[in-house]
């Protein structure tokens, strides 16, 4: 009887932590994350572009309200603190 109080124990928590472990990498298959960054508020932009924190979502919004919109992905290099890698990171969910 132990051993299968045991058994239970062990599978439910492989099923309870099995999804979480998937997740904190990053991993989300089958799932496309798209931001408009001509739209998107600061937190959207914080929250689903890789490498962006509030800080330098702010410094996207500031840019685009002074200058317009951005016309191409490579154009958010323009704003303080993003660099040509930290586009690289996100191309595929830039959208325009």
């Amino acid at each position: 009887m132990m051993k299968n109080i045991v058994k239970a124990v062990v599978f439910c928590a492989a099923v309870v932590f099995a999804p979480m472990g998937s997740a904190a990498g990053g991993e989300h298959e089958g799932i496309e994350i798209t931001v408009n960054i001509n739209q998107a508020n600061a937190e959207e932009l914080d929250k689903l572009l890789i490498g962006i924190g509030p800080e330098k979502a702010d410094n996207i919004i500031a840019y685009r309200e002074a200058n317009g919109n951005f016309e191409t992905a490579d154009d958010l290099q323009l704003v303080k603190g993003i660099g040509a890698s930290t586009v690289e990171k996100n191309r595929q969910r830039i959208k325009l």
